[in-house]
Parts: C-alpha cells; sequence; structure tokens
C-alpha cells in the first residue's frame, strides 16, 4: 500500500513539473467567435482553441477556416459567402508611401470590420451558436481587433469572454484591460519604432496612439453598436463599455522579442505558439541545407507577399546581389522560372519556414517582418534583414533592429549594392550572438506557451470570469487614471500661492513708491 500511495504522490510531482494540469472536473464548454477573415491571425487562434479540444474540453469554432482535420471534440461552424481577404498582396502598392499611411490603415481596418461584423451577425454559423441557452457555454474565447463586434454576442450567452490578439496590442486594447498607455516608452503598433525613440519619434508615437484611440472610439465603437443594437435590441449596452468585461487578454508577444512592458496580470503573453514541433524536410532540401559550404541565405516575404509582383529593377537587383554571394540563397518565388536565376540562387512557390531556419546552416533571414515570420526566428536564433510594408510589420521590425538582431533594407531602397551591405552587415558575428541570446530568453519559459493558455482558460471558466484579475482602473477615466486632477488641484494651489506672492509683492512695492517725499 505505502509503495502505490508512493506512485501516486511521484506522478503527481511529475505531473506538476511538466505543466500538465489534470482536469479533474467535467468538461468546459468553450466558443471560439472569429469573424477576421485574415487566415495569418488564425494561426495564432487555432492552436489554442484545437489544443483545448485535445484537452477533453468541448469546442465550438465560428469561423472563415474550418479544421480539415479536427480533433475529437472539435466543432466547426463556418463562415461561408464572404470573400476572405486576398491571400497575395501586389508589391506596385508599396512603391509611394505616405508619412499619413498608418491612418489611411486604420481606414482600411475599419471597412474590414464593419463588413466582418454585418456578415458574422446575420450568418447561420451564428444563427445556430444563438439557439443555445443562455449560460451554457462556459467560456468565449473571441478575437478582439478592429471590432468589438462579437461583445454583443457574449452578451447573449452570458458567458466570461478571453480575447486574442494576433500581434501587440492596438492603441484601443490599453484601457478596457486596465494597461497604462505610455508613449514615450511603449511603441504604437502603427509606428515604426522601438522602445528607445528619440523625441520626435516620442512626439509622433504620442500623437498617432491617441489619435487611433480616438478616432476607434468615435468610428468604429458606433459603427458596431449600430448592427448589434439592430440585431439583438437597443437595450443592449454599448459594444465599448462591454470589452470593459473582457475577463483575460491573450497577446501573440514576447518581452523577449517586443521589449517588456508594464502590463497587469490580466495580460497573458503567448507568442510563438504557433510554432510547431519540427518535421522532417523534404529530402532534396535537406541536402541542400546539408551541403551548403558557406551557409544558407532564407528571402521568404510570408504567405500574403508575392516577390514575384516586384519591379524588375529591384528582382534583379537582389538576383544580381545573390550571385556575388558564397552562400546558398533559398527565394520563396512564386513562378516557375526565375530570370538572370543565379547557380547559387533556389527558388520555390512553398517552403516549411520554420523547420528552415532551426537548421543551423542557416545564416541570414530576408523578410518582411511579419511576427509569425519573426517570432521564428527569434524562435530559431537567425539573424534578419527585414523589409517592412504594412502594418504592424514596421513596429516588429523596430524591436528586432533595438534587440540587436536585425538590420532594416527599406522596400524604396532595394537595389543590388543596399541588398549585399545588408546581408554582410547581418552576417557580422555580432547579430548571431544577439538573435540567440534573444533565442535563449524566447525559448526558456516556465511553461510552454499552449500549456500556459490551456490554464488561463480553465482558471478564467472555473473562476466564472476571473473577477479578482481585472483592476478597478478598467471603469477609471483616463483624466483619473493619470491623475490629472490631482496634477489639476496641486497646479491651481501654486497658482494662487505665486499669485497671492506676486500681488503682495505689487502692493508692497507700490506703496513704497507713494511714500517717496517729492522735490520742489
Amino acid at each position: 500500500m505505502c509503495s502505490s500511495l508512493l506512485t501516486v504522490v511521484l506522478l503527481g510531482l511529475t505531473l506538476g513539473h511538466t505543466g500538465v494540469e489534470v482536469n479533474a472536473g467535467p468538461p468546459l464548454k468553450i466558443l471560439g467567435l472569429f469573424p477576421h477573415p485574415g487566415v495569418s491571425h488564425f494561426h495564432f487562434f487555432h492552436p489554442i482553441m484545437r489544443g483545448l479540444a485535445e484537452a477533453g474540453h468541448d469546442v465550438s469554432v465560428v469561423s472563415h477556416f474550418p479544421d480539415k482535420h479536427p480533433a475529437v471534440h472539435y466543432k466547426d461552424y463556418p463562415l461561408t459567402g464572404i470573400d476572405k481577404l486576398t491571400n497575395s498582396v501586389d508589391l506596385k502598392v508599396f512603391e509611394k508611401r505616405t508619412f499619413y499611411s498608418h491612418f489611411q490603415e486604420f481606414f482600411l481596418l475599419y471597412d474590414w470590420g464593419r463588413q466582418a461584423c454585418n456578415f458574422t451577425l446575420r450568418s447561420d454559423a451564428l444563427q445556430q451558436i444563438l439557439k443555445r441557452r443562455q449560460g451554457y457555454f462556459d467560456v468565449i474565447i473571441m478575437e478582439q481587433f478592429n471590432t468589438d463586434c462579437m461583445m454583443g454576442v457574449a452578451h447573449q450567452l452570458h458567458a466570461p469572454v478571453i480575447a486574442l490578439s494576433s500581434c501587440v496590442m492596438m492603441p484601443w486594447h490599453y484601457e478596457r484591460m486596465g494597461a497604462p498607455i505610455i508613449p514615450s516608452h511603449i511603441p504604437n503598433l502603427f509606428m515604426a519604432q522601438s522602445q528607445d525613440m528619440n523625441f520626435g519619434g516620442r512626439l509622433a508615437n504620442w500623437f498617432s496612439f491617441h489619435a487611433l484611440n480616438w478616432m476607434y472610439k468615435l468610428l468604429s465603437v458606433p459603427a458596431a453598436d449600430k448592427m448589434v443594437q439592430y440585431k439583438f435590441g437597443h437595450m443592449v449596452p454599448s459594444v465599448g463599455e462591454l470589452a470593459k468585461n473582457t475577463s483575460l487578454f491573450f497577446v501573440n508577444q514576447h518581452y523577449s522579442l517586443s521589449g517588456p512592458k508594464p502590463l497587469p496580470p490580466n495580460v497573458i503573453e503567448l507568442g510563438g505558439i504557433h510554432i510547431q514541433k519540427s518535421k522532417p524536410l523534404p529530402a532534396d532540401l535537406q541536402r541542400l541545407l546539408d551541403n551548403a559550404e558557406h551557409g544558407v541565405i532564407l528571402i521568404s516575404w510570408g504567405s500574403m507577399i508575392r516577390a514575384n509582383s516586384l519591379s524588375a529593377a529591384k528582382r534583379d537587383g537582389i538576383v544580381r546581389a545573390a550571385a556575388r554571394l558564397k552562400q546558398q540563397v533559398i527565394w520563396k518565388w512564386e513562378n516557375e522560372t526565375l530570370p538572370n536565376q543565379p547557380a547559387n540562387m533556389h527558388i520555390m512557390k512553398w517552403l516549411p519556414q520554420r523547420d528552415i531556419l532551426c537548421h543551423p546552416n542557416v545564416k541570414v533571414f530576408m523578410s518582411h517582418g511579419g511576427l509569425m515570420g519573426t517570432s521564428e526566428a527569434a524562435y530559431c536564433g537567425v539573424p534578419v534583414v527585414a523589409t517592412p510594408m504594412y502594418g504592424d510589420q514596421f513596429v516588429n521590425t523596430a524591436a528586432l533592429v533595438q534587440r540587436g538582431m536585425a538590420t532594416i533594407l527599406n522596400y524604396e531602397e532595394i537595389g543590388e549594392n543596399s541588398v549585399i551591405r545588408a546581408l554582410k552587415k547581418a552576417l557580422d558575428k555580432k547579430y548571431y550572438d544577439a538573435a540567440k541570446a534573444v533565442s535563449h530568453s524566447y525559448n526558456h519559459r516556465p511553461q510552454q506557451a499552449l500549456q500556459t493558455a490551456l490554464w488561463w482558460v480553465e482558471h478564467v471558466a472555473h473562476t466564472g470570469g476571473a473577477p479578482l484579475l481585472q483592476p478597478s482602473a478598467v471603469h477609471m477615466s483616463r483624466f483619473v487614471y493619470y491623475s490629472l486632477d490631482c496634477y489639476a488641484v496641486v497646479a491651481l494651489i501654486l497658482a494662487i500661492i505665486i499669485g497671492s506672492w506676486l500681488a503682495l509683492i505689487r502692493r508692497c512695492c507700490g506703496s513704497k513708491s507713494s511714500a517717496k517725499p517729492k522735490r520742489d
């Protein structure tokens, strides 16, 4: 009997040490709401939802991307009949950019948010979900990106909400979680800034942070309110208020890559959760990587940007630069042929990016600065030559540069000599050392990102929304949160004191002038 008891105790200690939680209670009923038709976003959400299903919970997912091989407890409610975001971006649109491009991007996000909200609220998939009784779901997991429309659905279903963001937090996410907005230190997602900003950078960041936050409140929130109240009635509170009821926020970031931030405990960093276990490479690709005497340079600008839409001048500049290198070059290129392709350049329409990056012979990664790719570079410890083009790619690139593991090659400057300079710079040992330092911190965590997510989802469900996690700051006005009322009172008191002293001095000086005797 003692031996059996000892075995049970050791088993418990082993499970606790590995971070695996034994779910003794009944399986949870979990709903996922993902109205945005962007597949790159869903790459962050899907591992969490599938992991919950594999842990034995009943998972229902409303999205544009059904699981091709769903787990036993995973059920899709597909959103069909709407065009998904284009799966390719023509590089010609980046030939001319302006200083106000990030405001143009906001209006694009605003338009996408309205379309996604309107379509999802009218969809058959959501109608099936709404047939469930109130309180049926233990937790609702949803994307909070360019609209808070789905908070109206959560309000109808009476379940606690966990928000997901596939990128760093947007300017309008901070207040709802009680997190401080510190533009002097925290770069806005839309800006090409790291945490080290000069005065001009801080000023632009401050203006952009607050302007976009107010634009979201004045445009996106009323647009969502109109559609939600049309669907559920005018008694439904504003989604701006409902968003304050968010119990937890999962963010696709990690301090080692994006920099440490003063976040409250209801904001959880899960950067790299999409990175799966390595898979065997195709035999020809494995031979190429193994036999590269001087190493390999990988060029890939993600799943949406089509490299074959490069202008002839930029394409030829990259090709001529590759021909001058002693390294082998692998380029994600969407055509069958590449004009003037040198012997050391190998083109592929698709490639297993993460598995290539982690090969020890890969020396540099030429990337567009997308968060999935930069996360994989951090995971594998590979220096980066980054060419950001839109969205969060600028802030991701700035973070890599600040960490010392990347150099920037602006899209407008792509040419033979500029490519050679950037690659030779990134091949310097100091970039390799910085990348390995980031990789060490990125990979050495108390718990795997997926296990962290599962634990917190179960915690929110078992505590009815984790109310003790919510800071009281969520319900404060920003005027009170930053103690501006206190500063105003102190300034008023100082003004009264200074004004009184000035009046007294003026009076005393006036009295002395009048007391002087007049001369004949």
